[in-house]
């Protein structure tokens, strides 16, 4: 069984090493509470953004899904740049 932590301190410390990845391709990750323990992950675009640098769209909510696991959370769904990453 994996330990879990709580509260959206949880959910921000789950998905820090994703945000300062994809910050490094020129992209913003952040989050929003979706009720019911759920969590919607969007992805932005910088204004210098590695257009090729996205994985698809099921890839990357099987990343987001697993990276929630440690915490009491779960991904509603993932929100990409339009037409990247679909």
């Amino acid at each position: 069984m994996t330990d879990t932590i709580g509260g959206p301190a949880a959910v921000d410390e789950a998905l820090q090493q994703f945000r300062d990845m994809l910050a490094s391709d020129g992209y913003l990750l952040s989050w929003s509470d979706a009720g019911d323990e759920r969590v919607v992950v969007e992805i932005a675009a910088g204004e210098d953004a590695c257009a090729d640098c996205l994985v698809p769209l099921p890839v990357m909510e099987a990343i987001m899904s697993r990276a929630l696991e440690p915490t009491p959370y779960s991904l509603d769904h993932v929100v990409l740049p339009e037409g990247e990453g679909h």
